[in-house]
Parts: structure tokens; sequence; C-alpha cells
């Protein structure tokens, strides 16, 4: 018995953090607006079929909008209801989950100028629901599926940034 409490204290960590910089050769207040842009945030995870279910539904979030996406991920369509908590314009931005599958979320959005680029920051953390079930998920599925989310989404900035498609979005 006292193998499998050394074993499950060992998987079980409070929270997962997901840290990503993604290099933008494009300026702090463009990547940030790309960043909370409602419509680039839909072609960013059109693989997962995300739409807007209620709350801010187009245009730039702003401190205190909230939002309800309706996402399919797993094979299963999910709602997340979240609310920007902080913004300080081009610096920092935070976004946090209000309801949803985790325990919770907080997405916090750094940007950086660094001589002729941007440095974007992502650091997400969330906790996951289900004991020791949703660790072991989350060890083996769930934060490579986020980190891929994730990247694809800063992928999806850094095109647009770099290429001046962010005109089309404002």
């Amino acid at each position: 018995m006292q193998q499998v409490y050394i074993f499950a204290k060992r998987l079980y960590k409070p929270v997962t953090i997901i840290q990503i910089n993604t290099n933008i050769y494009s300026s702090p207040e463009i990547c940030f607006d790309l960043s909370r842009s409602v419509e680039l945030h839909k072609i960013s995870t059109i693989d997962t079929n995300e739409s807007v279910v209620a709350g801010k539904a187009t245009g730039l979030f702003e401190k205190g909008d909230t939002v309800k996406w309706r996402a399919k991920h797993f094979g299963i369509y999910q709602h997340l209801e979240m609310k920007i908590t902080e913004m300080d314009f081009p610096v920092y931005f935070e976004d946090c989950m209000l309801k949803g599958i985790f325990k919770s979320i907080t997405h916090k959005h750094y940007f950086k100028r660094n001589a002729d680029h941007t440095i974007m920051t992502d650091e997400f953390m969330y906790k996951v629901p289900f004991g020791i079930a949703g660790e072991i998920f989350d060890r083996l599925f769930l934060k490579k599926y986020m980190t891929a989310l994730l990247e694809k989404r800063n992928e999806t900035i850094k095109q647009f940034a770099e290429s001046e498609r962010w005109k089309e979005l404002f």
C-alpha cells in the first residue's frame, strides 16, 4: 500500500504549466491585438470547430469581457467560459476560466520588444479534474495536446503579423 501512495504522490502535481516563447517580426502592438482578436482565435482553432456561443463574438477583447466557446476536443464538444481579467496594452493580458471541464485555467500573455521583433510569451496554467485519472491523462495526452493548440495559435498570430494580413482583421 505504501508503494501505491508514493507512486500517487509523485504523479500528483497541482498545476500544469506550459510556457511558449514565439519570436515575431512585428510590433508588440500588432501582436497584442492579434492575440486578443476573436476572429483570429476562430481562424487558429478551425481544426476544433471552435465558435462563440455567448459573450464577446467579434472584435478585440477588452478587460472584463467574457466569452463562452464551444469546441470539439478528443471527439467531444465542450464549453469553456473565459474572462479577460487583466490588461496592460501592449505589454500583458490575462484570461481566466469561469466555467468549463478543467478545475481552473489561467492564460497569461506577455509581449516584449526586442530589437527588430517581439517576443510573445504564453504562460498557460491549468488544473485537471478527476484526481489521479486526470493526472495520468494530462501526462500521457493533455499537456501535449494543449501545447500543440497554443503553438498553432502562435503560428497563426506570427503569420498574420509578419505578412501584413493583420490588416484584414482590424
